[in-house]
């Protein structure tokens, strides 16, 4: 074990680091130092325009920070919206989507015991969208209370490329969402209708 002086680089280094830790009131002296010092380093920066936003316009909005005054753009990135997002457009609902919706609720309540997680997912696989997969196999299909589909999937919104479809089933009714997709239509999502 080495033996520690009070000489040497390493003694002075432990005395500086040491100093805060000796007493509340040194303690308190250098978080006020260390909060002092960054509030100076921030106002310094600020004056120097290290954070000033270029002004808008064509000078300022052309040129990148640090880039050479040839890399210019010929028109400045926008900033807001132009014009308002286009809202979706209602359609009356397509056959196809509301049949995609029964098949996977029928999918869905199709749970006999013994049935694994994977079994369960590979007959939903073909009426679910790649990205929700992964979602339903944190189900567990042992929880699901529904056995069977008692009725016909009834559209509650319309659009052209989305459906949301209430499909009742013996265990409550399912409020499923469809999607179309370069596969065709796709269920993206579930919920219990309320």
């Amino acid at each position: 074990m080495p033996i520690r002086t009070n000489r040497g680089r390493a003694a002075v280094y432990r005395r500086l680091w040491g100093w805060p830790l000796r007493s509340p009131k040194h303690l308190v002296t250098a978080l006020v130092a260390v909060a002092v010092l960054a509030v100076v380093v921030s106002v310094a920066l600020n004056k120097a325009g290290v954070h000033r936003v270029p002004p808008p316009g064509p000078a300022g909005a052309q040129r990148f920070a640090g880039a050479p005054s040839s890399a210019t753009t010929t028109s400045p990135l926008p900033t807001r919206l132009e014009s308002p997002l286009a809202a979706p457009t209602s359609a009356p609902p397509d056959p196809a989507a509301l049949a995609v919706a029964e098949a996977w609720g029928k999918a869905w309540a199709n749970h006999p015991a013994g049935m694994t997680t994977q079994q369960w997912l590979a007959q939903l696989a073909p009426y679910t969208t790649d990205e929700y997969l992964p979602v339903m196999a944190s189900v567990d299909p042992a929880n699901i209370p529904a056995h069977r589909v008692t009725g016909r999937a009834t559209a509650v919104n319309s659009f052209t490329s989305s459906v949301q479809a209430n499909l009742p089933t013996d265990g409550g009714t399912l409020s499923i969402t469809v999607i179309m997709t370069p596969q065709g239509w796709r269920v993206s999502g579930y919920t219990k209708a309320g």
